[in-house]
């Protein structure tokens, strides 16, 4: 089909290469520089989506990210993306693209029968009626609710795409590249600071890319191509487009989605991945996101060729695509009046402009009147005409406080309505900074108000919405910036002079009134159009009693949908605080949350995607020896740790048995790298131990170690480890494989948030450290010869101490930690060494079969000690006491985590759940980790369970099964046989001490 639409002002498209591309079966033509959006609008095609729950038509809305009604299906096969923004999609040859939320086609859409049960689906919709019966929730409400729910589908084949992830730093971040963010940049940039540039567009420029302003008497456009070319001439500044910031967090810290290739087409740049994840860490933030425009909330609102003044100028000046032949503009502010301008000079017909505002002056009304359009006074659009493409609106004069019609109805012919309700400063990144915001009464907007952090906003984001204030603001904030961070004076070079023409006053109207009241009759008023939230939604939602924003928007889905309401949200809470009889600044706002515009799951996994999970895979130094020779693996943490060593012939069960008669008897050899490894330094490093740990810690002497739990506040175990004294001031704590993360964020929230007094720092280092633990008869032997001149003997280097000195040639922590109960050695090399001290140690115990083993033999010696795993033997609701370890808990030191919750009544009555062993009745026959235990064989129905087991294994070493669990009363019951149940069959097990094997701890000296 040819481009019907496309005229010869667009600056930014090149007419002469001419791309083909299809959407939705049909080919069609556009020019290098589209969009699909602005090509389909090229091509007069306007109808593109059906809304989310009664699938009306849906037209193009907008021209960039905030756009809610363009949502396609990209391409085909595995790299068919769904709900991509047909506004943010760069046209590229052979481009495939298809609607999606409709069925058989967009034109003729079966679920729109939807929209003739339109008035029952209202806000809380759901909540009211999938109640009863409960039975069918399962097998009626659910399937059929999940059946229709979505929008694209995603694609069933693995995605053969890359993506990858980047740290930086710099001194300053601009995030924007419109007037004001190219300005701070600039001014930043010729400081010598480091700065990074973003903007989420192809080109930089922002809204000066779709108006014809005028800077220093020159088009804007020239300006922007002198400030690129010089930022581009500096070799301290990463300009980054197609890069949308989606998330800022503490510290300046912000996140930015790079789409790298996507303008190439699906497979162009193989050697390249497609999208980057950026982290940067910036010590001074510039935020010049710009601004969104507001839609006017008036009756069907929402037919195809309604779209917002804004975008039909970006679509005539910058894509040379006219939105329609005929339009009308209905507006409250003077933005609109440039809009008209320079859709009639590029060759559409607008001949009305209806404003709600009864007086309208100024330069620019004035302007449209001299080009012959009709403007209409305290008007406004009462109804509109059409219905898969709007045909005509109904005019009417209404009341100033937007309550009624008061004048009679006029129609007028078009097909194509552009609508201006104001401007919202794209606060999102503002507010995620934990920034605090107001409202300015005169702007009708939220602005920034009160920045937390190193940050400062300018020009629209900051309700500055001429062009002057913006490239004044910029300059400014970029050199003060820059000066914060050590670079220049902090004094900007005179800002460029615009050609301001001064705007009069917008006058507020959330409602534009119809011939019936909203909500009782046939028209509706749409405020998000995504979701099909009406202002007739709102207002039951405050007669039902969602009085607080939050809890409207989740009652009536506004802002939930993919643009996350970036044009619904000030419209809807306006609505609101008028139900409410309350300002709006009273009402609040709803929490702006990452991410900004959706970013890819496989951008946000990176490279460590790793086949089908995306989840990154951890890997010990010793990982290839492991891999070579022969040794199973299993995930733990997200590490890969091997699991036994199986030899030719050998399952599972005849390695663990060779595994632990080998350590029992020799020595055997363990890859604890994986085990996580907190830094802890700072003077008040022992005292902090001592408010986390249950045990004492302000005297543990230098070159000791101690085992402790963690608690949480309710008293209940979390995690345990090792942890050995360094230094006076300086410690080395150990934690969980799966635990480390979580210990670390727990330790850094009651540092940051309970105890900020404390001069105490945390940091991981198990990444920095390789840990072979060497442990049985035999290993002293072995430490002696890889370690010559250490000392070994019990006397020098008892128990629970640790050695600092040279093992097989390198620097090495040697800790006498036993998790095994025979003489174990736990050797710390710098990652680096781990191999090598790994294959050093085979090399010289291959005189004392030296034996490789892994987890599984590792949970039989310690269950054979009755050493607890914690996530094994705890899930949460066990005490240190119902371990059997009540020794662990200091009787005489302060207050420290979980102590009080020890005198709860819960937590002191009897008959909780404790940590015992079992013993079969039948020697050999080994029970299911899991199984439930009863005291009777035959019980009544439902069971009444008293506790479950929790490990259970094979033991060579003893010649029969053992078992641990958590029984009612455990520790009152020993000797007392109960009943052990499991799919069916039922064990009778003994409860007994949960140490079976060398009880006194003999073995531990070797």
């Amino acid at each position: 089909m040819t481009e019907k639409f496309r005229t010869t002002q667009g600056t930014r498209v090149d007419r002469s290469n001419v791309i083909n591309f299809t959407f939705n079966g049909k080919n069609y033509t556009g020019a290098k520089g589209d969009t699909l959006a602005s090509a389909l609008v090229a091509n007069g095609v306007h109808l593109v989506g059906r809304s989310f729950k009664t699938h009306r038509p849906r037209g193009i809305l907008t021209a960039g990210s905030e756009e809610p009604n363009a949502i396609i299906q990209l391409e085909t096969g595995p790299r068919s993306e769904p709900n991509v923004r047909a506004t943010q999609i760069e046209l590229y040859e052979g481009l495939t693209a298809k609607s999606v939320n409709c069925w058989p086609s967009v034109n003729f859409d079966l679920a729109a029968v939807n929209s003739v049960a339109s008035r029952i689906f209202v806000a809380g919709f759901y909540y009211k009626t999938f109640m009863d019966p409960k039975s069918m929730w399962m097998t009626v409400y659910e399937p059929i609710i999940r059946r229709m729910a979505g929008l694209g589908v995603l694609p069933r084949e693995k995605d053969p795409d890359t993506y990858d992830h980047m740290n930086e730093f710099c001194e300053v971040m601009v995030v924007g590249a419109g007037p004001a963010g190219l300005s701070a940049a600039l001014e930043a940039g010729r400081t010598g600071a480091r700065v990074v540039l973003c903007d989420e567009q192809p080109e930089f420029g922002g809204s000066l890319l779709n108006t014809k302003q005028i800077i220093d008497g020159k088009p804007a456009q020239e300006w922007v191509d002198t400030a690129i070319a010089e930022l581009e001439s500096m070799d301290n500044v990463r300009l980054l487009k197609r890069a949308n910031a989606f998330g800022y967090y503490d510290h300046n810290y912000i996140t930015v989605h790079e789409r790298r290739t996507d303008h190439f087409g699906p497979g162009a740049k193989p050697g390249l991945s497609k999208h980057r994840i950026w982290h940067f860490r910036a010590k001074q933030v510039v935020l010049a996101t710009g601004s969104h425009e507001r839609p006017l909330v008036f009756a069907d609102n929402d037919r195809p060729g309604i779209m917002l003044a804004n975008a039909g100028q970006a679509y005539a000046n910058r894509y040379g695509a006219l939105p329609g032949r005929r339009g009308v503009i209905f507006t409250n502010n003077d933005s609109a009046y440039s809009v008209a301008i320079d859709l009639v000079d590029a060759g559409m017909d607008i001949p009305t402009i209806i404003d709600l505002r009864e007086i309208v002056d100024g330069d620019l009304p004035n302007a449209a009147r001299q080009k012959g359009i009709e403007v209409l006074t305290g008007s406004g659009i009462v109804a509109t005409l059409g219905r898969k493409r709007v045909t005509g609106v109904e005019v009417a004069t209404v009341s100033s406080d937007g309550s009624k019609i008061t004048g009679s109805k006029r129609k007028i012919d078009c097909d194509t309505i552009l609508t201006s309700g104001g401007w919202n400063p794209a606060v999102h990144l503002f507010s995620q900074s934990i920034g605090k915001l107001r409202y300015d009464e005169e702007k009708i907007c939220f602005v920034p108000n009160i920045s937390s952090q190193n940050e400062r906003t300018v020009g629209a984001c900051k309700g500055s919405f001429d062009l002057q204030s913006a490239l004044d603001e910029g300059a400014a904030a970029g050199a003060a910036a820059a000066k914060d961070t050590g670079f220049g004076k902090g004094k900007a070079k005179a800002s460029p002079k615009a050609l301001v023409v001064e705007e009069k006053a917008i006058k507020a109207y959330w409602v534009v009134p119809t011939d019936h009241p909203v909500g009782q009759g046939k028209r509706k008023h749409y405020v998000d159009y995504q979701h099909d939230v009406t202002a007739a939604d709102i207002m039951l939602a405050a007669r039902e009693g969602m009085h607080s924003v939050e809890h409207m928007k989740r009652y009536t889905t506004t802002g939930m949908a993919t643009d996350q309401g970036k044009l619904s949200n000030v419209n809807g809470l306006a609505i609101l605080s008028s139900q409410l009889e309350k300002d709006i600044p009273k009402v609040g706002t709803t929490t702006f949350r990452p991410p900004y515009t959706p970013v890819n799951f496989g951008a946000l996994a990176g490279r460590g995607i790793n086949g089908d999970l995306a989840d990154p895979v951890r890997r010990t130094s010793m990982y290839g020896w492991h891999l070579e020779n022969g040794a199973t693996f299993e995930p733990v943490g997200q590490w890969q740790r091997a699991w036994y060593y199986p030899k030719a012939g050998e399952d599972m069960d005849a390695a663990v048995t060779r595994e632990t008669a080998a350590l029992r008897d020799g020595v055997g050899i363990l890859d604890a790298s994986t085990l996580g490894k907190i830094d802890i330094q700072g003077k008040d490093a022992a005292k902090f131990l001592n408010l986390v740990y249950t045990n004492a810690w302000l005297k543990l002497p230098v070159g000791s170690c101690r085992y402790g739990f963690m608690l949480k506040e309710d008293g209940m175990v979390f995690d345990d480890g090792v942890t050995s004294r360094l230094g006076e001031n300086h410690f080395h704590m150990t934690t969980t494989t799966g635990g480390a993360a979580g210990v670390l964020d727990w330790l850094e929230e009651y540092l940051q948030t309970e105890w900020p007094d404390l001069e105490v720092y945390c940091t991981s280092v198990t990444e920095e450290w390789s840990t072979l633990s060497i442990g049985g008869p035999k290993a002293r032997q072995l430490l002696e010869e890889l370690a010559p001149e250490m000392d070994f003997s019990n006397e020098a280097f008892p128990f629970m101490t640790w050695r600092e000195g040279e093992v097989a040639g390198v620097p090495a922590r040697v800790f006498r930690i036993s998790f095994t109960g025979d003489l174990s050695y736990e050797i710390n090399v710098r990652n680096w060494h781990g191999l090598h001290l790994w294959k050093k140690c085979m090399e010289l115990g291959e005189k004392y079969d030296i034996t490789p083993y892994g987890t599984e033999t590792m949970h039989v010696l310690r269950a054979e000690k009755g050493f607890v795993i914690i996530g094994q033997e705890t899930d949460g609701t066990q005490t240190p006491q119902d371990l059997g370890m009540d020794w662990i808990v200091a009787k005489k030191k302060g207050d420290f985590i979980g102590r009080r919750s020890f005198s709860r009544e819960d937590t002191a009555r009897e008959n909780r759940k404790q940590l015992v062993g079992l013993v079969t009745e039948n020697p050999k026959e080994v029970l299911e980790e899991g199984a439930q235990l009863t005291y009777e064989r035959v019980n009544p129905t439902p069971a009444p369970m008293v506790g479950h087991v929790t490990s259970s294994y094979w033991s060579p070493n003893l010649g029969h099964s053992i078992a641990m669990a958590l029984v009612k009363d455990g520790h009152n019951r020993m000797g007392q046989w109960i009943y052990a149940h499991d799919r069916g069959k039922v064990t009778k097990v003994k409860i007994v001490s949960p140490v079976f094997y060398d009880p006194k701890g003999e073995r531990r000296d070797g």
